[in-house]
């Protein structure tokens, strides 16, 4: 069997290891190349020391000559990635971008949600969200795809799946998520997520001011009316995991028929998601290390509450990429993921 190459720019990070990880044990995936300005010329295993089964592959500079036929997947910073993407998209090669830089289809929008400005927004024609539960037939056919955020997609998913349900919200909405320092930014050695600052501490960070804020609203609508999305961020004392509380209203409330058939229309078809039968049974716990997104509701009046529960590295950062790889490269879709 023919293995398809995958080059990964920025896989020094938490997000780049995750995937290198999963590609390793991916039958299809051969992983050629590697770079980090931060450990260039380093061993990967010499970086990853507990991933000693790792091809032997040393880490290059980020304008190091990628092989010519390798697909690419940028796990950089928004910066780099709105510079290299489209030197990848000129040479013909297939780019997952798992940054924000390309997600946002108002650009005023993004320019005020991620503090720069945008140089390479006519892109946004090409490029497909990598959502595989909204848009799977379009990832099959794409050449660019932007990986969603991971504190959006464990918004946008249980929203969109509403349907026509959505037309009815009374907005805002109100996203309250938790998340450990490796989906809060912890990708940097900042001493706010140093463990003497997350230890035995809990708090709430850009209230109304998150990136993923504007995506919510964006793709959590797609194909109906936008509405309005409050999002709270909070940082937990832990590693990985984030849980999703959404708060929903409607005018005149709606029935629990009517949300049980969205929901398990959904579970049915989607091999990554899973519907328990109260929302207080959703934990961290159980979707750490996995490409799950965990859901549970309940309604009270004219109130329809969400529990969410997702891996921010895995379904929320590599594990989507890699599901998204599958389709871009006609793997089946689960491939390397149901069993990590």
């Amino acid at each position: 069997m023919k293995q398809t190459k995958i080059a990964i720019i920025g896989a020094g990070g938490l997000t780049g290891k995750e995937l290198t990880k999963l590609l390793f044990h991916h039958p299809g995936f051969e992983l050629v190349h590697v770079t980090s300005n931060q450990v260039n010329g380093k061993h990967i295993r010499e970086v990853f020391p507990d991933l000693s089964h790792l091809p032997d592959l040393e880490f290059h500079k980020h304008e190091a000559p990628v092989p010519k036929d390798a697909g690419i997947v940028l796990a950089t910073p928004n910066e780099v990635s709105l510079e290299k993407a489209p030197e990848f998209l000129k040479e013909g090669r297939k780019v997952i971008d798992l940054s924000g830089t390309f997600r946002l289809h108002n650009q005023s929008k993004f320019e005020k949600a991620y503090q720069f400005t945008h140089t390479n927004f006519s892109l946004m024609d090409q490029v497909v969200f990598g959502l595989p539960e909204l848009f799977r037939e379009k990832i099959k056919n794409a050449n660019f795809v932007s990986n969603p955020g991971c504190y959006a997609t464990s918004a946008i998913f249980p929203i969109a799946l509403l349907g026509n349900l959505r037309k009815e919200i009374q907005g805002p909405v109100i996203v309250d998520a938790k998340s450990g320092v490796s989906g809060a930014g912890g990708r940097t050695e900042e001493i706010k997520y140093a463990y003497t600052n997350v230890y035995e501490n809990f708090r709430a960070y850009k209230i109304l001011t998150h990136q993923h804020e504007p995506e919510m609203e964006e793709y959590g609508f797609v194909g109906t009316e936008e509405k309005e999305i409050h999002f709270t961020p909070h940082l937990l004392p832990i590693y990985r995991g984030i849980l999703a509380t959404i708060y929903i209203s409607f005018p005149k409330g709606i029935s629990e028929a009517q949300v049980k058939e969205k929901f398990q229309v959904a579970v049915e078809k989607e091999p990554f998601i899973r519907l328990y039968k109260t929302p207080e049974e959703v934990e961290i716990r159980k979707v750490q290390n996995t490409n799950f997104l965990d859901l549970g509701y309940r309604i009270k009046g004219n109130t329809l509450v969400i529990v969410s529960a997702l891996d921010n590295l895995v379904k929320g950062a590599a594990g989507q990429a890699l599901q998204n790889l599958n389709l871009m490269y006609g793997y089946p879709e689960t491939e390397g993921l149901v069993t990590l």
